[in-house]
Formats: structure tokens, sequence, C-alpha cells
């Protein structure tokens, strides 16, 4: 990991906690499913749809019926999923 990903990821990982409404020093290690939909804007019944279809590369927790995930698995998928362009640079 360089660390330019390892900032990005603690900026990441602030960017969620003050989405959420958590004090970013004082960020909870997992968060429910219903956060971290909003957390990447979209429903909850999509990241279903992600665990049973293993769509993306997002880690989860089960506790019970619960599903949780962790703030930096989020942080990590976003970084991962962040990209500068779409297409052939054009001079």
């Amino acid at each position: 990991m360089t660390t330019t990903h390892a900032v990005d990821i603690a900026v990441l990982k602030s960017e969620i906690a003050m989405q959420l409404g958590f004090d970013p020093r004082n960020l909870p290690v997992a968060i429910g499913d219903r956060q971290a939909a909003q957390v990447l804007e979209v429903k909850p019944t999509t990241l279903a749809v992600w665990r049973s279809t293993g769509r993306y590369n997002l880690p989860y927790l089960k506790v019970g019926r619960l599903v949780k995930y962790r703030v930096s698995d989020l942080a990590e998928f976003l970084a991962r999923r962040t990209a500068n362009h779409t297409g052939e640079v054009r001079a």
C-alpha cells in the first residue's frame, strides 16, 4: 500500500464519519446495512443483491440476522472504485 493510498483511506473514513454524523476521531468499527447504503448512496436492497450475487468485493459481517460493514472496508471499496477518467485521453 502506498502512502497516498493510506491517506486517501483516512480521508474517506473521515468523510464517511461526517456523512453519518459521527465524530471522525471516535468512529465506530462497523455500521449497519442502512448506514452503509447511505454512505454508498444506494438502497439497502441493492447491498443485499450485491451480497447474494457477489457482484462487488465488499466484505460484510453477519451477526445473527444483522449485517454490518466495517467503515474501513467501505473506505477501501470507495478508494478502489475511484476513477480519474472513463476513456482515452485526447490532446
